[in-house]
């Protein structure tokens, strides 16, 4: 009796309010803007305002160097400045409002994990965990290729380029500021991009747990109606949570896109790789940082569908398995169930040799047989029905996201970048 009560305890431990931050990486890079005290509030602030906003404006006015050759010529540094300062604005307010509000323990979800199976928490820990390298998998390579540029810059334009009293100190330093500034910015958008991926991941993870549900015996479809509507609800309350910032990222990004292609597709300008190349690399950091978005949501949406298919092709077999040949009164035999059984499990075995690359694991999930008097056919029926017409998945101010979405969205998008870096790689010489 008291081993059950230990575990609760180490989990109630693992998932205490003031976990550690080493515990989960990923998370210690949040606090870095976290405003649960007023020293706290302030440092994040002023590193917001100088990397942000203080920084990127001396870099534009003081370093655009207008009277360089054409390798130094920074004609598109005013899009990319402000582009990617919206989007790290509209990144730090968010997670500003976030951490006052909720707190990232609760933010998470992690507060909620007593309430789920030992396999979806630590599947869900080991996601935090992987998403600290995730990020490092995001943001270095551009950090990468802009400090390749940007020394690049400073060291073939140093006789060209304007100095405070020490050109080589002056160059080392707003080269320094300039990168910090990139990485800032780029880690704020896409840290907010990981964390509703996190949090889109773990409805996944109780999407596939309740799925289990159909796989086994069912004897209560009131349980299994109640964890499927907590289910519903903590989607609609990370479509809450996030639908400002998906929607304004739609169409900033959308619109800086546009804004970057008027610029480089005027007659009086002359595009090389030197002048867009930047231009380029921050409108793919972008359009990347929505792709996660999107991609986490349709991805629960189509879990979601998977699992109203699912419940449908139980209900089915169960009402197959009904024992239809049987008489009036009659009581069925082991062999009686074993045909039945057999038949069901026959047919949806021979369409496993037909699986398709782009299948859900759901869909080809082999249904436990059950006894027609085990759960009646109104009740299998009532949700079924519940279930198709209670659709869940991620919203955006009502609108559900779905692959159709993922579709034309990046359809466009890939369109504008692409027309972009034609621009960039054609006139490469």
């Amino acid at each position: 009796m008291e081993k059950p009560s230990s575990e609760q305890g180490s989990r109630e431990h693992l998932l205490h309010p003031e976990f550690p931050p080493s515990r989960f990486p990923f998370l210690s890079t949040v606090l870095w803007f976290d405003k649960s005290s007023r020293g706290t509030a302030l440092l994040s602030w002023s590193v917001f305002f100088i990397l942000v906003v203080g920084v990127p404006i001396i870099s534009h006015f003081v370093l655009v160097c207008s009277d360089c050759d054409f390798h130094h010529r920074r004609p598109y540094d005013a899009v990319v400045q402000l582009s990617l300062s919206i989007f790290a604005g509209i990144s730090f307010v968010s997670l500003s409002y976030w951490s006052r509000k909720f707190g990232m323990r609760r933010f998470l979800f992690l507060d909620k994990l007593l309430d789920v199976s030992d396999k979806v928490r630590i599947e869900y820990e080991a996601e935090i965990q992987r998403s600290k390298k995730r990020l490092m998998i995001f943001v270095l390579p551009s950090l990468t290729l802009e400090a390749t540029y940007r020394i690049w810059w400073y060291i073939s334009g140093s006789d060209q380029i304007p100095y405070l009293i020490n050109p080589l100190l002056s160059n080392v330093i707003a080269c320094t500021l300039q990168l910090s500034s990139w990485l800032y910015r780029n880690a704020i958008f896409i840290t907010v991009c990981i964390l509703y991926q996190i949090t889109c991941h773990l409805q996944t993870l109780r999407l596939n747990d309740f799925a289990r549900c159909f796989a086994s015996e069912i004897t209560d479809v009131g349980a299994a109606l109640a964890e499927h509507q907590k289910i519903r609800r903590n989607l609609r309350i990370v479509s809450h949570r996030f639908r400002r910032f998906i929607l304004l990222s739609l169409i900033l990004v959308t619109g800086t896109q546009f804004m970057a292609l008027l610029t480089t597709t005027r007659a009086s300008v002359a595009v090389n790789i030197y002048e867009v190349g930047e231009l380029a690399l921050c409108s793919l950091i972008l359009v990347t940082g929505v792709f996660i978005c999107l991609r986490s949501a349709t991805k629960i949406t189509h879990k979601a569908q998977s699992v109203t298919s699912l419940a449908a092709k139980w209900n089915v077999c169960a009402t197959v398995d009904s024992f239809e040949n049987l008489h009036d009164g009659e009581t069925p035999t082991a062999s009686n169930v074993e045909s039945q059984i057999s038949t069901c499990r026959n047919e949806m075995d021979t369409s496993d040799d037909e699986e398709g690359e782009g299948d859900d694991e759901l869909d080809n999930t082999k249904i436990h047989p059950i006894y027609a008097n085990t759960i009646s056919y109104q009740k299998r029926q009532a949700l079924v029905t519940y279930l198709e017409n209670n659709r869940a998945g991620i919203t955006v101010y009502g609108f559900l996201v779905d692959r159709s979405w993922l579709h034309t969205i990046f359809g466009v998008e890939l369109a504008l970048l692409l027309w972009l870096l034609n621009k960039t790689i054609v006139n490469i010489a």
